[in-house]
C-alpha cells in the first residue's frame, strides 16, 4: 500500500494537467576577467633582437629611435628609461656597461617617445621629464658606436612607484639600484649593432 500511494498521487497529478517541475537552469560560469596585458616596450625602428638601423647610430644621423609602450601597472608614479650596452668595449671580452641614454620622471600616461626625443631638440619629450647622465658625461641620447664586434643595446623602461628628485646628475647605477626596490615592472626591447667594415 505504501508503494501504491505515491504512484497514484503522481498519476492523478499528471492527469489533472500538471507538469513535472522544470529543471533548474544551468549555473552560468562567471565572465572571465580580461587577461592582464604585460607591460611591454617596442620600437618601430627595429624588432626585438634585430639590428638597429644606421640612422640611429654614430654612422648615421645619431637620432634616438622611436619608442612606444603599453600602460604601466597600477600604482606607477613615473617611468624611467635606460639604454645601455653591456658588451663594451668588446662583446668577446666585455669589461663594462656603457650608458647611452637616461630619461627620468616620464609621466605614466605617456605612451610614446618619438624619433629624436633624446636629441637636442627633445622632440616629444613630456613636460617634467629630466635627463640623467650618459657615459659621454652629458644628458640625452648617444647612439651605438661600438669599437669592435656586434653589441647589444638594451632599452629598459622602469615603472616606478615614486617620482625622482629633480637632479641633472642621475646615473645608470643609481637607477638600476632604485629599480631593484621601487620598480613595479620593467619592460625591455633589445637591438644590436656592428659598425660597417671600413
Amino acid at each position: 500500500m505504501k508503494l501504491i500511494i505515491p504512484t497514484l498521487c503522481l498519476v492523478l497529478w499528471l492527469g489533472c494537467g500538471g507538469s513535472p517541475p522544470a529543471p533548474a537552469p544551468p549555473v552560468e560560469a562567471p565572465p572571465e576577467a580580461p587577461a592582464d596585458t604585460a607591460f611591454a616596450l617596442r620600437s618601430d625602428a627595429f624588432a626585438d633582437g634585430q639590428a638597429i638601423p644606421a640612422r640611429y647610430t654614430c654612422e648615421g644621423l645619431d637620432l634616438s629611435p622611436p619608442l612606444a609602450w603599453t600602460p604601466p601597472p597600477p600604482g606607477t608614479l613615473s617611468l624611467a628609461l635606460l639604454v645601455r650596452d653591456p658588451d663594451a668595449p668588446d662583446p668577446a671580452a666585455p669589461t663594462r656597461t656603457w650608458t647611452h641614454w637616461l630619461l627620468l620622471n616620464l609621466p605614466p600616461a605617456a605612451g610614446v617617445l618619438p624619433e629624436q626625443a633624446g636629441n637636442e631638440s627633445r622632440t616629444g619629450v613630456p613636460a617634467g621629464a629630466l635627463d640623467g647622465l650618459n657615459d659621454w658625461g652629458r644628458g640625452g641620447w648617444g647612439g651605438p658606436c661600438p669599437p669592435v664586434g656586434r653589441h647589444r643595446y638594451q632599452f629598459l623602461l622602469f615603472a616606478l612607484d615614486t617620482l625622482l628628485p629633480l637632479r641633472a646628475d642621475w646615473s645608470r647605477e643609481e637607477l638600476e639600484l632604485l629599480g631593484e626596490t621601487r620598480a613595479l615592472a620593467v619592460a625591455q626591447v633589445t637591438g644590436t649593432y656592428q659598425k660597417s667594415a671600413p
